[in-house]
């Protein structure tokens, strides 16, 4: 019976740590100050050809009669 509570103890023990220190761990990242240069590049966008993006998905809407083009699912002739 006490080996039981010792496990016991010793499991939410060792997920309490893990807890605590997997969201601690999210806080260090932050962004210095002389790299922001290399972030506000074009090549580190997500959307690194507007024009073209905004292209495709016109006629991704178009051709499958659906609103919002990639950003919804569903829509067009209802064979999904």
């Amino acid at each position: 019976m006490k080996s039981e509570n010792l496990s016991r103890l010793l499991l939410r023990a060792s997920v309490a740590f893990l807890l605590a220190n997997g969201a601690a761990g999210c806080a260090s990242f932050d962004v210095n100050p002389w790299d922001r240069d290399l972030l506000a590049r074009r090549s580190m966008q997500f959307n690194t050809h507007p024009l073209i993006t905004a292209a495709d998905e016109h006629i991704y809407f178009s051709k499958e009669g659906s609103s919002g083009g990639r950003a919804f699912g569903g829509g067009g002739c209802g064979c999904n």
